[in-house]
């Protein structure tokens, strides 16, 4: 049995799941909204008590990050900006002006579509691309003044509802999650290669 478990870029948050995993994964799949894994696990023992608890974490860290990635692209969406559209500001507010190859690495993303994304911010006036002043052969793209106010009006209501969907788990809960979810992580990028060798 096959499991996909896609990450989309530019919809974070945003999974697919394979129809042989959905019919492991539960009887009465309901993928109501877009984005969002609704189903309800009933697990089996045929896997293996290791297999089992490993798929219900999975499900589960899944169905989480689906929600709450919803939640933001919502609130996001009341800015009139696209999600990348509001990473490229995010990143450009809080690191300052960046190559487009920096900000590619950064959001992780090819440069044709960060391209797009800069063109579009760039007609609403919102970001512009200037020399470098050390070596004028290097392209940077910074925020305008305009790109500036709008980033300091937008990314303050952005944290504060965050923090308003986070507070759901006490702070203690927060960063046992945060820390977990960096070692899940930070483990599976080191050993990437290894899971396909067996």
């Amino acid at each position: 049995m096959t499991f996909t478990f896609r990450y989309i870029k530019f919809e974070p948050f945003k999974f697919e799941v394979s129809w042989d995993a959905r019919r492991y994964l539960t009887n009465q799949d309901s993928l109501r909204s877009p984005g969002i894994i609704t189903t309800t696990m009933k697990t089996t023992k045929q896997y293996g008590k290791k297999a089992d608890l490993a798929l219900s974490m999975w499900v589960k860290l899944a169905r989480a990050a689906s929600t709450f990635g919803k939640l933001t692209h919502d609130q996001i969406r009341t800015f009139g900006l696209t999600e990348p559209q509001f990473a490229a500001l995010e990143t450009l507010g809080h690191l300052g002006p960046l190559t487009l190859g920096e900000l590619c690495k950064k959001q992780l993303v090819s440069g044709g579509n960060m391209t797009v994304v800069i063109d579009n911010l760039a007609k609403e006036g919102l970001v512009e691309r200037v020399r470098n002043n050390e070596d004028r052969r290097v392209i940077l793209v910074q925020l305008t003044a305009k790109g500036k106010r709008l980033f300091s009006d937008i990314f303050v209501k952005h944290a504060r509802f965050v923090a308003q969907i986070a507070s759901v788990l006490t702070e203690a809960e927060q960063q046992e999650l945060a820390r977990l979810c960096k070692k899940l992580g930070t483990s599976l990028r080191n050993r990437t290669s290894s899971f396909f060798l067996t």
